[in-house]
């Protein structure tokens, strides 16, 4: 019997490509294992960025409305099991492994890609977790997504933006109508974003689907501290800002809003919006570690550049007299250069890790790329914790040192910063304390 460890590393080799986006696969192994539909709501969830705060958002209101929610997002930062939240806990072990075995009896010949793995585990374990709905996280796309075998009772497109050109097309164009193929005929379609898409709003009509744009058929007003929410169906004054930090947050909080309030056979009341918001949690988005004595840490899973941008503004509103250290890991078909200048006039140094793997990239390499776009010190480093520590060596306690660039960054950050002791008691249950079980 393989361990869990032994599974992950055999999912790894299963198929000849890292990424193959199709829904054949999927599909022939569901119906092997006679699998259905589930019969409760639903919410998909794509985008080039702002996905994992729209379901953390969305899995947080409706906890603190007494709901059982499964939410299954990726990658993960430092335990695999992050990638599929069970209510208010994580898989465990055994269930992963007896889910892994179901599938493996299940599809013979058929040679799944790692997500794929990731997908029908989730379903697997959500459908036997007596839940109330569904949060599903699209890992790449959308129309050949995993994620899209599953039919949603409302499908949200939270941005479009360059990335994964190599897989999406090498247009906005071209990657919106990959994401758009989350949409069904008469499901709403939620879009974010300030910017209308022509794309998604043509591919919602030809499909069927009832449009619901941000701006237009719902939309969020600041007042005061707070802020208030009109859709098509809630009218919620006087709401908490939400948790999560960056003033992106409140559009992705009214996209989250807008979904919900599409079903209504959830009922969701004003004070469960209010506890959701102040009370969700999402680690590596903008996520700020200020331990004693020591500079703070800023940590941000951003790597294309809409997220650099959302980061730079970010870093710009924040009240700091200090310097700003980057420690930053991108992997290899990722923008680099085009993330660098756009961050260029908000780091004063620069410390450039390598990240392994088959899309990792080397810590030279990527100074190399950064130097171009930028005037300030830059340095190589051999592994993200050689960066953490020489950039914790050159701070004081006035400073700020960010860390970004990829999961497969912050991750091993996270880690460092444990065993050096630098991350607060206040941050401990939530980042390094074992994953609760269900």
């Amino acid at each position: 019997m393989r361990s869990l460890d032994q599974w992950l590393a055999y999912q790894a080799q299963v198929h000849p490509q890292t990424i193959d986006l199709s829904l054949d696969r999927l599909r022939v192994v569901l119906d092997r294992m006679r699998w259905r539909q589930p019969q409760i709501p639903v919410i998909t969830v794509a985008g080039t960025n702002g996905k994992g705060s729209v379901s953390a958002l969305c899995e947080s209101i409706l906890s603190a409305a007494g709901y059982r929610v499964g939410t299954f997002t990726s990658p993960h930062l430092r335990d695999y099991r992050e990638r599929m939240r069970i209510h208010d806990g994580y898989p465990s072990v055994a269930g992963l492994v007896a889910a892994f075995e179901k599938i493996e009896a299940a599809r013979g010949d058929v040679a799944l890609t790692f997500f794929e793995y990731n997908t029908l585990a989730a379903l697997l374990l959500f459908e036997s977790a007596q839940l109330d709905a569904w949060i599903l996280e699209v890992g790449m796309g959308g129309r050949l997504d995993a994620v899209n075998v599953v039919d949603p009772d409302v499908a949200v497109v939270v941005s479009i933006g360059l990335d994964h050109q190599e897989y999406l097309g090498d247009s906005i164009e071209a990657i919106a109508r990959e994401k758009a193929g989350i949409f069904r005929k008469g499901i709403t379609a939620v879009i974010g974003g300030r910017e209308p898409s022509l794309v998604l709003e043509s591919v919602a009509r030809t499909v069927g689907a009832p449009l619901k744009r941000l701006a237009i058929e719902y939309n969020y007003i600041l007042e005061g501290s707070g802020w208030r929410f009109r859709g098509t169906r809630w009218d919620l004054p006087l709401l908490p800002a939400p948790a999560l930090k960056g003033d992106i947050q409140f559009a992705n909080a009214a996209t989250a809003l807008a979904a919900l309030e599409e079903i209504p056979r959830l009922k969701v009341s004003a004070a469960a919006v209010a506890q959701g918001l102040e009370r969700v949690r999402l680690p590596a988005r903008y996520q700020v570690i200020k331990p004693r004595a020591a500079p703070a840490w800023i940590l941000d899973v951003a790597h294309n550049p809409d997220a650099a941008r959302v980061l730079a503004r970010n870093l710009a509103a924040a009240e700091f007299l200090g310097r700003t250290y980057a420690v930053c890991g991108i992997l290899a078909d990722k923008d680099a250069a085009a993330i660098a200048a756009i961050l260029c006039d908000s780091v004063d140094a620069w410390w450039c890790a390598s990240i392994d793997g088959a899309r990792g990239r080397p810590g030279e390499d990527l100074a190399q790329a950064v130097r171009a776009e930028v005037t300030v010190p830059v340095h190589a480093a051999d592994s993200v914790a050689a960066a953490c520590a020489a950039a914790a060596a050159a701070a004081n306690s006035r400073d700020r040192i960010v860390v970004f660039g990829s999961f497969h960054t912050v991750g091993p950050a996270l880690d460092w910063l444990e065993a050096a002791g630098l991350l607060p008691p206040a941050a401990l249950p939530e980042y390094t304390s074992p994953l609760r079980e269900v």
